[in-house]
């Protein structure tokens, strides 16, 4: 072990959030015998006025945080939720405390323990969950130990303490990044770039710089968007592990050192010219988009197409890696078996004529575009509004607008989407439903009553759920119920007058 492993093992270290993550974080510093105080605004569940061994825990604010810092702590491990402005940060900085996320403490556990697992890496403003799901399908459908980790899914310190595993799908988000300084992935990717979490980072340079710590240190290959050049930069001006491949990702035939389609009669191959003998002269099949459609329909738009692309090209990578052969029959099995997590561009009925798509998790600009991309003009009614997170909807609502019919606004503050609808679009009918009793249910009968047989509804909000909700989820949850009440009225009979 280097003197940087002893140091943090032999402090004294401060966890600030007590949620699910700091949770983990505090079992496994009690696992390796570390004293680690604890600390969170409010007592969460089963945790007040507890100590027990090198364990405490501290209810106060921030400011009670960050001035108990200077108590001979040598280390500092933040929740995802702690942005770099607040005080507990600006107090680390002050004494040059090492700051850490969850993240880089399950990497220094795992070199601290002498476990040789292989980390795959993924972040990007959109498509993360969706990716990390297939690459782990794809792997476990290999027959290897894989956990899907980070972001979504087990805390990652939990994993490296406690389970039997080979190979990680890790999914990170720019919070977790900020904080993370030496993981080194066998293969990363940075899915995209759009402007997010600005109430955080402060600006978008400093969002992108948080991202593209992705591909730092990686030891195989930086997978990337082809036709994406701000991301074919953060590859570019990575400091990597010698050796390590950048491996483009594209929706026409590939390149050499890229994985993309082809067409071969009525079949639309997924072809790789990166992981093979001799990429410059030869290519394999892996799979068609034929294998993807249980969950993405007969026409998956383009970002669930490159979502599978990168999972398929960091699979590969691994295999590369591992000496493993990540074969056809893998990719074929794993597409097969996976399906998306909940509340992202899921069909949850046809109803009323219509089709009904729940993407609650389309938190933001970019996803929103995503989201709402390869429909028939005209088709389309769009559920948009939230918490804004700062976010201009212009450039959006010029994107989105060939395919609407009509929008159905929501939020606490719905003015950042009518106001770009109505410089941007005033052709396209939109109606506001405010936050009354019931309201959602009433936001699903305007939507048909702005549509026409066989359009498609989709919950796309563009923003944040936190003005009206708990989570995406929530918000998401509630729009079926509303759909499913919806369903129940259409299909009981009605009286008319004179019966």
């Amino acid at each position: 072990m280097g003197g940087a492993a002893v140091s943090w093992l032999e402090s004294k270290v401060a966890v600030i959030g007590l949620g699910t993550t700091g949770r983990a974080v505090m079992d496994a510093l009690g696992q390796l015998g570390v004293r680690a105080v604890g600390f969170d605004l409010k007592a969460p569940e089963g945790f007040a006025s507890f100590e027990s061994g090198n364990q405490q825990f501290v209810i106060g604010g921030e400011a009670e945080q960050a001035s108990a810092l200077a108590d001979d702590f040598g280390l500092v491990v933040v929740s995802p939720g702690v942005a770099p402005h607040s005080p507990v940060f600006q107090a680390a900085r002050n004494l040059n405390l090492p700051v850490w996320s969850e993240v880089e403490l399950a990497w220094q556990i795992q070199q601290h323990l002498g476990k040789d697992i292989a980390w795959l890496t993924v972040t990007g403003t959109n498509g993360k969950t969706t990716t990390v799901g297939l690459l782990g399908a794809i792997l476990e459908a290999a027959s290897e130990r894989v956990r899907v980790v980070g972001n979504v899914g087990m805390p990652i310190v939990s994993v490296v303490m406690n389970e039997d595993v080979n190979v990680l799908a890790v999914e990170l988000s720019s919070f977790q990044l900020y904080s993370t300084q030496s993981v080194e992935p066998v293969a990363s990717v940075c899915l995209n770039v759009d402007a997010d979490h600005l109430d955080w980072h402060g600006t978008v340079e400093e969002y992108a710089k948080a991202k593209a710590r992705v591909y730092e240190n990686t030891r195989v290959a930086c997978v990337y968007d082809a036709a994406d050049l701000v991301v074919e930069n953060m590859v570019m001006q990575a400091d990597v592990t010698e050796g390590a491949r950048a491996i483009g990702y594209a929706l026409d035939v590939p390149a050499v050192s890229q994985i993309g389609l082809a067409q071969d009669e009525d079949e639309v191959l997924i072809v790789d010219r990166a992981f093979v003998a001799n990429r410059h002269t030869q290519a394999a099949a892996l799979a068609t988009l034929a294998d993807v459609a249980h969950f993405a329909g007969p026409s998956p738009s383009a970002a669930i197409i490159k979502d599978t692309l990168a999972a398929i090209a960091l699979a590969r990578a691994y295999g590369a890696y591992s000496k493993k052969d990540i074969d056809s029959s893998a990719v074929v099995a794993g597409l097969r078996a996976f399906h998306p997590a909940g509340h992202r561009r899921q069909v949850i009925g046809e109803v009323a004529d219509m089709i009904w798509i729940d993407d609650s998790k389309a938190t933001n600009a970019h996803a929103a575009a995503a989201s709402l991309s390869g429909f028939a003009p005209g088709t389309v009614i769009w559920i948009a509004g939230g918490d804004a997170k700062g976010q201009d909807f212009h450039s959006l609502v010029k994107a989105v607008a060939p395919a609407l019919r009509g929008v159905v606004v929501i939020g606490a503050d719905p003015t950042p989407i009518t106001s770009a609808l109505t410089d941007v679009a005033p052709q396209i009918p939109h109606v506001v439903v405010d936050g009354h009793e019931d309201w959602m249910y009433s936001v699903v009968n305007e939507a048909v009553a702005l549509s026409r047989p066989g359009d498609t509804v989709v919950l796309a909000p563009a923003a944040a759920s936190w003005d009206q909700f708990n989570s995406y989820a929530e918000r998401g949850d509630v729009f079926r119920e509303a759909v499913a009440r919806l369903d129940e009225a259409w299909q009981t009979p009605q009286e008319l007058p004179g019966d």
